[in-house]
């Protein structure tokens, strides 16, 4: 923990940047984890493109209020950890609910989603989405199931125009005979 104010600054500064570029942020309460319960978590962490950081309420509180976070006091409560994702909105608070079940000394209390404060509900609703690439695998096949059905319509009225042209030339065959 920062002892000095330049490490003070310092760590303002390394929150207010993670705070700036995070797509998603979850807060939690680590009391009556252990070393190798947070080691694994941060691993995890890192391995889903987010990072882990226990910090000062203080600073915390001091780094979102410069970065223009407001709302956020009544999670920087107690031992906090911020959980940051970076690349995408849904595997850490998927991480996070997941280790929530692990561990039932482990609780988060909520988060931040693209600038806006969300409660625990919503963590957990977020944690349920689908990923992203299923996500837009299901808007293309939504795309592509119109396109079918146009393509089937168009195909019908071709059809029915052969039909209506075959029985002309069966009819006009029939006259002729």
């Amino acid at each position: 923990m920062p002892a000095t104010k330049k490490e003070k600054d310092q760590a303002i500064a390394e929150l207010k940047e993670s705070f700036s570029n995070a797509k998603v942020i979850v807060f939690t309460e680590y009391r009556g984890l252990n070393v190798k319960s947070l080691s694994a978590l941060r691993r995890k962490m890192r391995e889903a493109g987010g990072r882990l950081i226990v910090s000062k309420n203080t600073i915390a509180t001091l780094a979102a209020r410069e970065t223009g976070l407001e709302g956020l006091e009544p999670f920087l409560t107690g031992p906090t950890a911020l959980a940051f994702g970076f690349d995408d909105l849904v595997s850490v608070p998927k991480l996070i609910t997941q280790f929530d079940k692990d561990y039932k000394q482990f609780q988060f209390k909520g988060g931040v989603v693209e600038g806006t404060v969300i409660g625990k509900d919503d963590v957990r609703n977020l944690a349920e989405l689908p990923p992203r690439e299923v996500l837009l695998a299901q808007v293309t096949g939504g795309f592509q199931a119109s396109l079918y059905g146009l393509v089937n319509v168009l195909h019908g009225n071709i059809r029915k125009l052969v039909y209506a042209v075959e029985a002309v030339r069966e009819k006009k065959a029939q006259e002729a005979s």
